[in-house]
């Protein structure tokens, strides 16, 4: 691939200044990104749904109280309505975008069917919605200060309490966001 500077599976954690309601202390697990833009998933957002509902919408069955009880994130402003399961690899669901030999993200029902069986993959984040930009967007946004990107860990997506994934992040930058400023400046 000729584009050289791709932030695909990379983290991109929203520096203090970011005042965007969607994106304000956000971690985004970037999915693509290439020089026609960039798809991702905030991790770092439940909302107040659970997979038990989202199930039940779906007419999907299920027993198991972890995976009813599982939180659903807000994983970005586009499409809401529309489901992704970011996950562990796992394969045979019918549309899967393979990120890394461990990390896929799955957009079809059968993931769901598994999950709710107790078949699904053994880490996930079910996710409504995603966050997208257009070709050069999120580069401008980059030198504009209002995020870090940096590297993936998974115990940060799949285990990791919500509430504690922005500074996680940041540490694998070794920054502490309580010692950042909120404003933006250029030498």
């Amino acid at each position: 691939m000729s584009f050289a500077t791709s932030l695909t599976n990379h983290f991109l954690i929203a520096m203090p200044g970011l005042q965007d309601p969607n994106f304000s202390r956000t971690v985004t697990y970037v999915c693509e990104h290439t020089e026609h833009g960039a798809i991702g998933i905030v991790i770092n957002r439940p909302m107040d749904i659970r997979l038990g509902e989202m199930l039940d919408q779906l007419d999907i069955a299920s027993n198991d109280r972890r995976v009813l009880e599982a939180a659903v994130y807000l994983g970005g402003p586009v499409q809401p309505e529309r489901g992704f399961v970011l996950h562990s690899a796992a394969e045979g669901f019918d549309s899967t975008l393979s990120i890394t030999p461990e990390i896929s993200v799955t957009t079809s029902r059968d993931i769901l069917e598994a999950i709710a069986d107790g078949k699904g993959p053994t880490h996930r984040l079910i996710a409504l919605g995603y966050a997208g930009w257009g070709g050069g967007q999120l580069e401008q946004e980059i030198s504009a200060n209002a995020w870090l990107n940096g590297p993936v860990d998974e115990e940060i997506i799949f285990r990791l309490p919500a509430s504690a994934r922005w500074q996680a992040a940041a540490h694998l930058l070794g920054i502490d966001m309580n010692l950042l400023s909120g404003e933006a400046g250029h030498a």
